[in-house]
């Protein structure tokens, strides 16, 4: 490979030498990926079937679970794969495609999240303005405006990496592409400072949303703590705090995976980190969000009594 081109394909860091190990891996990471499709996949149907959870929070949460089904389903695969067969390779198209589709949807999902911080206020702090700020086409505008600055965002990203020349090697020090790994093999000063500049672009736009988060559950904290009631702060405050803590689950990965002192970095803990942020959260979100919301949890126990009730009764009545 000389000098001024690019490789045909990357070598992905593998989570361990061992076989014994990269097959523990395999059935780790698939028991991971069936529990968060499985659940993401309940949330969906149980906000699609029950009229009583097609509020703009409902699809919001819908359309969370369409991130968190997208994250897994970018990057898990492929590392079980590597897993099960041994093997360390993604081809370049592979790669672009798994970097493109891993930054759209973890950037779909913060805006989202940020909406739906922005619900939770408009809940608390102005009641009575609800549904007039968050009718259907409120909430349909800003999904989409959502959606589509994280494809734009994606889109810049990823044509801007892969059209660097890479001249370093093939060797990516993460289980899946990325972003400052990609960089790390670039021969190009030019274009390593165009993707710096994105970069600081898209941290902008994420302090952006960090800043109205904060603003937002201040003013939160402040109208809750202004209720007279102690059971109506109390409900006040369940309300949020499944949001709370994704956004909080969502944050603290993402920033001890990139924020972490260079003194303590090592291969086995960036990647044990980037499981933490690309893995776990979509994982857990779904499990976050029902174990307070008294309004899903039914939903959820009507429509799997319904579907085993009817399979029940198809089973005998075919017997």
């Amino acid at each position: 490979m000389s000098n001024s081109s690019s490789p045909t394909h990357f070598l992905l860091l593998a989570f361990a030498d061992r076989r014994e190990l990269q097959l523990l891996h395999f059935w780790l990471f698939l028991a991971i990926s069936l529990a968060a499709l499985l659940a993401n996949g309940l949330i969906l149907s149980a906000v699609a079937w029950d009229h009583h959870l097609h509020t703009p929070m409902g699809f919001f949460l819908l359309s969370l679970s369409l991130t968190d089904l997208g994250c897994i389903c970018t990057t898990v695969p492929k590392a079980m794969h590597n897993s099960l067969w041994g093997t360390k390779t993604i081809s370049f198209v592979g790669c672009a495609a798994q970097l493109f589709f891993f930054a759209f949807f973890i950037s779909a999902e913060y805006f989202l999240l940020t909406i739906m911080c922005y619900d939770r206020y408009v809940a608390i702090c102005k009641p009575l303005h609800y549904g007039t700020l968050l009718g259907s086409r409120a909430c349909a505008h800003m999904a989409a405006a959502a959606w589509a600055t994280g494809f734009l965002d994606a889109l810049l990203h990823t044509a801007n990496t892969f059209s660097l020349p890479l001249c370093q090697g093939n060797a990516l020090g993460q289980f899946f592409c990325e972003i400052p790994h990609i960089l790390k093999l670039s021969c190009s000063h030019s274009g390593y400072l165009r993707e710096i500049g994105l970069l600081l672009f898209t941290i902008s736009l994420g302090l952006g949303c960090f800043t109205f988060i904060v603003f937002s559950y201040v003013q939160i904290f402040r109208a809750v703590l202004r209720i007279p009631s102690q059971q109506g702060r109390h409900k006040a405050f369940s309300t949020c705090l499944p949001h709370l803590a994704v956004v909080s689950l969502f944050l603290s990965t993402v920033l001890s995976s990139y924020l972490k002192p260079p003194s303590i970095s090592s291969p086995s803990l960036d990647l044990a980190l980037s499981v933490l942020y690309s893995v776990v959260p979509p994982a857990l979100n779904p499990f976050i969000y029902s174990l307070r919301n008294q309004e899903l949890k039914d939903a959820l126990r009507i429509m799997m009594t319904r579907c085993f009730s009817g399979a029940i009764k198809f089973w005998f009545s075919g017997v």
